[in-house]
């Protein structure tokens, strides 16, 4: 297949070309900048857009006429902290919408027949056990959380609506890996051996983590799957008591400390308290069975 991936230089972008030459794909990579020696090292054409630039996204969709495009569009901070994630929100909702509607403009001229787009896993409504794809998005949340969670449900609305291709909705969990914020060296784990991501009231928030080469795997494994949405997690959601005192262990930390509801309240705000006390993880059963998830439980 010719492959057009939107956001190639992003935390998923390079396993994921990675992946994509190994299964003999033909692999380009949107991007903004013409130094883009990084991407053809690892086996990626660069073509230069800007994703918001919808007049040059349907130039270089219409030259490359691929088979399915990857939508991997973020814009999201180097540190992973409150402050920090607020700065980058207005930035990475535009990156995300108006590249989605970019694209998806861009696709029917072209002939392209799939589109795969970066969705979220784990933020579904409250409830018990893990969610499944059918469960709906959390409508009733603290502020940041609810845009979250609606930016996602109006990117997957949109690409739904479209006509003549078939869609795929990534539902992501977590990333760890290299590369991302989650690892040893990582932004995470420097901040776990500082003490200063606490456990918070009973830490019964289940998270659901995915490594970002299990995630670059499933996700060319949906390029031949069924369309649909996929939630592309580990088999094993955890609580924020639980994952969070593991992570420490490895990151060669002390025990995380121990804080109240309240006390986290001001000195985070609502979101972390959602994260750590509410929220719930999604169950990857849907994709092992289509895709043969390597994470998928036997």
């Amino acid at each position: 297949m010719r492959i057009l991936i939107a956001g190639a230089s992003g935390a998923i972008g390079r396993p994921l070309v990675r992946r994509l030459r190994a299964n003999q794909h033909e692999v380009f990579a949107l991007t903004r900048s013409p130094g883009s020696a990084s991407l053809k090292e690892i086996g990626a054409e660069p073509v230069i857009a800007d994703a918001l630039d919808a007049a040059a996204v349907k130039d270089a969709v219409g030259r490359i006429r691929p088979d399915a495009v990857i939508n991997e569009l973020t814009s999201l901070p180097r540190r992973y902290t409150p402050a920090e994630m607020k700065a980058a929100s207005e930035r990475d909702r535009k990156v995300r919408v108006e590249g989605n509607i970019n694209l998806l403009a861009a696709l029917r001229d072209a002939g392209v027949s799939r589109y795969l787009l970066q969705s979220s896993g784990f933020w579904y409504e409250p409830g018990a056990g893990l969610a499944d794809e059918s469960v709906p998005f959390i409508a009733s949340a603290s502020s940041g959380v609810e845009a979250g969670a609606r930016t996602y449900l109006e990117l997957e609305a949109r690409a739904s609506a479209t006509p003549g291709i078939e869609f795929v909705a990534l539902r992501y969990g977590f990333f760890y890996g290299p590369g991302t914020w989650y690892t040893r060296e990582g932004d995470i784990g420097d901040q776990v051996r500082r003490q200063q991501v606490p456990i918070i009231g009973e830490g019964q928030g289940v998270f659901s983590f995915v490594h970002i080469d299990d995630a670059a795997w499933a996700t060319a494994a949906a390029l031949e799957g069924p369309p649909g949405a996929y939630n592309i997690v580990d088999g094993n959601p955890s609580p924020q008591h639980l994952w969070l005192a593991a992570f420490a262990r490895a990151a060669g930390a002390p025990a995380p400390p121990r804080i109240s509801e309240e006390e986290a309240l001001r000195a985070s705000g609502p979101d972390a308290v959602y994260y750590a006390t509410r929220l719930r993880g999604a169950s990857n059963e849907k994709a092992g069975r289509e895709l043969e998830f390597p994470s998928a439980p036997a």
